[in-house]
């Protein structure tokens, strides 16, 4: 291959995703990105100078080999490309749509110091998508079984990633979900323009092919204890049941008819397949024609507005506190909404429904914010503006403005321990929790965070609990034909 120096490399562009244009995809469920093709793909991955110490691993939670995956790309070797990137994930065609790059590896890349960074997760995107299209699915090769088994409960990322990690390490794997779908948030709460459920079954059904067992429609707490698990099979147990219960606003009117939590919304939605109405009856309010307003500034906001958009919303309204530079929404998500029509009410709240006789919401009442001194978070404190109130009318009110963790589990093994906000106290670095042998990661942990964060809790989890199965002195029953 001819090579380049670092000074042309500088000067080639950034390469732009196609996508659908906004007036056809707000018809669809669609992926609105499309991806890169395979010349797309090398020439932007021409883009990466090979830093002899890259900073861009640094801000990857999962530690991917980036500069390795790119060159190999930019050589040509796709599926080399995709088996580098699973030494570290097992979950790229994820990751590479739904990850927030922009403030993770990206942000770190030495190209962007005078340039646009290289597109990492759309080159990542990329391999995954053409190792599945073109070779199917790789499934790497375990290590010998050991004997023993871990209890994984929760099929979102964290879960997953610790699954994948520990079935490779020799360990039997089972995972429980509550649900009827695998793939936790992945599935419920990501809207299918922003990441298609083929894509999730995919990646789960490799996770079967290692060996990982799944289990639906187990609700550890009722149907099982994490004491049970631990007494009858199972020698460690991971929690990654996720941040599930969502947050209101506690104003009044939020039980009028016409008032969701953006999981209930998102949930109905994707697990229930109103995104291929008419096939599937809408299982929840109709939107079409009427307006509807969302309150919150992050991904889960975006993901609800986009989605009623889709559903034939007449006005589809952000309602956010602050303004557009607090927003912690992605930037890509915030542009292809406006490019969508999403009218974005800033620095703005609602501080009470209101509904007509029937219990029926009809309207908001909402007040103007200026942005006062910052506050715990760092953002600047939205201050109330005195005599700025409104009404708009609305027909249906989404609140996206956070999660918390379902304390069923924390109910049940009470030695477990939670902090104020009811999530589980975890090692930052184990992820060993106060009980012998139970470890914890992702947004049961920390809250509400990215995917890419919670994968990197799994990944972390999972070597501990190696470590830990290692140190038991109990002799365990190797299976038939093993050299463990």
């Amino acid at each position: 291959m001819q090579k380049i120096s670092n000074k042309d490399r500088m000067k080639i562009p950034r390469q732009q995703m196609p996508e659908q244009e906004p007036l056809a995809r707000v018809a669809n469920f669609l992926e609105v990105n499309l991806g890169f093709d395979a010349e797309l793909a090398k020439t932007e991955a021409m883009r990466c100078l090979q830093c002899p110490k890259p900073k861009c691993i640094e801000g990857c939670p999962v530690q991917i080999k980036i500069p390795e995956f790119i060159l190999l790309i930019s050589q040509g070797d796709f599926l080399g490309a995709a088996k580098k990137i699973k030494e570290d994930n097992m979950l790229p065609a994820i990751c590479g749509r739904v990850c927030p790059q922009e403030e993770q590896c990206e942000v770190l890349c030495v190209t962007g110091k005078k340039n646009p960074p290289v597109s990492i997760g759309r080159l990542e995107r990329f391999v995954a998508d053409y190792e599945r299209e073109v070779a199917g699915l790789s499934v790497p090769e375990p290590k010998p079984r050991t004997g023993r088994k871990v209890a994984v409960v929760g099929s979102g990322p964290a879960g997953l990633s610790c699954a994948g990690d520990l079935i490779q390490m020799g360990h039997a794997v089972t995972v429980f979900e509550a649900l009827h779908e695998l793939g936790g948030v992945l599935v419920y709460g990501i809207p299918e323009f922003r990441l298609p459920k083929t894509i999730v079954k995919g990646e789960i059904e490799n996770l079967s092919k290692l060996g990982v067992e799944f289990v639906t429609n187990a609700v550890i707490g009722m149907t099982d204890t994490i004491d049970e698990l631990l007494e009858n099979e199972y020698d460690a147990v991971f929690i990654a049941t996720g941040a599930g219960l969502p947050y209101f606003m506690n104003i009044p009117g939020e039980n009028l008819i016409g008032v969701y939590s953006s999981n209930e919304f998102l949930t109905r939605v994707n697990l229930m397949k109103a995104y291929r109405f008419p096939e599937f009856d809408q299982p929840i309010i109709d939107v079409k024609g009427k307006n509807v307003i969302v309150v919150g500034g992050g991904n889960t906001a975006m993901d609800a507005v986009r989605t009623s958009k889709r559903l034939g919303a007449k006005n589809a309204y952000i309602m956010y506190r602050r303004s557009e530079t607090e927003m912690p929404a992605r930037i890509e998500e915030v542009h292809h909404a406006k490019e969508e029509g999403i009218e974005f009410r800033i620095l703005t709240a609602p501080v009470e429904f209101i509904g007509d006789e029937n219990g029926w919401l009809n309207g908001a009442k909402c007040i103007k914010m200026e942005l006062g001194e910052p506050d715990s978070s760092g953002r600047r404190r939205p201050v109330p503006m005195a005599g700025s109130e409104y009404i708009l009318d609305i027909d249906v009110a989404i609140i996206a403005v956070g999660n918390g963790s379902n304390p069923l589990i924390s109910q049940t093994t009470p030695d477990i321990n939670v902090n104020k906000r009811g999530n589980i106290i975890a090692d930052e670095n184990t992820c060993a929790t106060s009980k012998k042998g139970v470890y914890a990661g992702g947004d049961i942990v920390s809250g509400g965070a990215t995917v890419i964060l919670a994968m990197g809790a799994g990944r972390k989890a999972a070597k501990a609990i190696d470590e830990y199965l290692k140190s038991l002195d109990v002799p365990v029953n190797q299976p038939a034909g093993s050299n463990a």
